[in-house]
């Protein structure tokens, strides 16, 4: 936690930030917190014929490395299994899918670096 600020509301910055930045990325937007048994998908896009499920990491500091570096195997695996769900219930399982990672570091309420990540599965 930083400052008043409580986690979730950091998070929900860092999610903000995010689609503003995919949308810029030419990302289109299509679903936000998209939660089933297996798990949660922070953000649910289409970009250049793929659809995209979006894991959002932010880091406050370099303590506990970089954001990119949170996104374990095994998160990575609920990842997958909540998006082979999310296209089924979406009649969207012909179309090609990727997992992407924004990874944000952030400073005082400020983003000093962000990148998308392709996360090949």
């Amino acid at each position: 936690m930083q400052g008043s600020r409580k986690t979730s509301d950091l998070g929900k910055l860092a999610e903000d930030f995010a689609v503003r930045f995919l949308q810029k990325k030419g990302y289109k937007i299509i679903d936000r917190n998209f939660r089933s048994r297996f798990g949660e998908i922070d953000i649910v896009a289409e970009e250049g014929g793929y659809l995209v499920f979006i894991e959002v990491k932010a880091r406050w500091s370099q303590k506990f490395g970089s954001p990119e570096e949170a996104v374990t195997p095994q998160k990575l695996y609920k990842i997958k299994k909540t998006a082979d769900y999310y296209a089924l219930i979406n009649s969207k399982t012909n179309q090609k899918m990727r997992i992407d990672v924004v990874s944000l570091e952030m400073n005082n309420g400020k983003v000093t670096s962000s990148k998308i990540i392709n996360v090949d599965v």
